[in-house]
């Protein structure tokens, strides 16, 4: 850019004068062209900044919540209960592992005779915390006392920073959608800024004047667990009471429930390519089944074959069928869809 704006400055120097490489005239303008290349690229740099577009991370953070006040949604810990056999104490702090390295460590202190539950936390924030029931069953570190550890069921809760798509998302949801005295776009954005909570529905006056009813899904696009339904209801209306003692207006009697799952049994036959593996189609259909949740009022059987399809290492597939049938399945809207029974005959 500087020697476009060079060339620019010395055709504007008449003729009569010496404008070669190494003459005065030359010399001088070439760092003064040089810099104004540098001023350029910086006011460039600036004015892609005015478009909230064009931000990422911290920036756009920092803009979204000077404009709206809408904050980040962090990262969250896993949490669950593990049954310990033994005799000792447990002091908050103490780890447990998988057999995959997933630590957790224990948020409670506890006396525990011959056997006992303690609740845990996920050491990281985020999904890798989710793990299945059964699975942590080590000690890192020996707890005196103790011989066995297990969790009877899977952690849940732990979600990923919200990503700046999703930020982004409920940003033009307020600007587009101004949430005034109790509107619905009022409690959808109310759910939303709760940690852990992916999408929510409204449902006015679901049991008669002065009752609203909101269904959410978590940010995993799955039924919410029960601390988050209660996490959403403490926001909104504490227990529902309508008194306004949370963000929603007096006299409006909120409920927050989880929408109710609906399990997508799938069963297909595969022609493998390479690279062929199980779990690419298990995780083809939960991220379809994801990016339909609170958007289709149906499971479509057409674009659940376009996804298995799509998986790496599938050549071709055929006897496709979804719950028992080739026909689309609907989904209330109270309802979400995830995945259940997955049966894969490979040929």
């Amino acid at each position: 850019m500087s020697s476009v704006i060079l060339s620019q400055m010395l055709a504007a120097i008449p003729e009569t004068y010496d404008k070669r490489p190494g003459s005065f005239i030359y010399d001088s303008l070439a760092p003064v062209a040089d810099q104004l290349a540098q001023t350029d690229t910086r006011l460039e740099s600036v004015a892609s900044e005015l478009s909230i577009e064009h931000l990422s991370g911290p920036e756009l953070a920092q803009r979204v919540r000077e404009r709206t006040g809408i904050e980040l949604k962090a990262a969250t810990r896993a949490v669950g209960t593990v049954l310990l056999t033994g005799t000792g104490e447990i002091h908050p702090g103490d780890l447990f592992e998988t057999a995959g390295g997933v630590q957790f460590r224990a948020t409670e202190a506890k006396a525990i005779t011959l056997s006992g539950y303690a609740s845990i936390e996920a050491v990281v924030s985020g999904t890798s915390g989710n793990v299945a029931a059964e699975t942590i069953i080590l000690f890192p570190v020996t707890l005196a006392g103790f011989t066995a550890v297990i969790n009877p069921q899977s952690t849940h809760g732990g979600f990923e920073q919200e990503s700046d798509a999703d930020l982004l998302m409920r940003y033009y949801e307020r600007i587009r959608t101004p949430s005034t005295s109790g509107n619905k776009a009022h409690y959808l954005n109310w759910s939303k800024e709760v940690p852990g909570v992916g999408d929510a529905r409204v449902i006015p006056l679901w049991s008669g004047p002065n009752t609203v009813k909101v269904i959410i899904i978590d940010a995993n696009r799955q039924p919410a667990f029960p601390q988050l339904v209660t996490d959403v209801q403490n926001h909104i209306d504490p227990g529902g009471t309508g008194l306004g003692d949370g963000v929603a207006p007096i006299g409006a009697h909120t409920t927050v429930v989880s929408a109710a799952p609906v399990a997508i049994n799938v069963s297909v036959k595969i022609v493998p390519d390479v690279g062929y593996d199980d779990a690419h189609i298990i995780d083809s259909l939960i991220k379809h089944l994801s990016s339909i949740a609170f958007v289709e009022d149906i499971v479509s059987y057409a674009r659940a074959g376009a996804a298995i399809l799509a998986s790496p290492g599938v050549a071709d597939y055929s006897n496709l069928l979804i719950n028992g049938g080739s026909i689309n399945v609907p989904i209330a809207y109270s309802q979400v869809a995830v995945l259940g029974a997955v049966v894969i005959d490979v040929h």
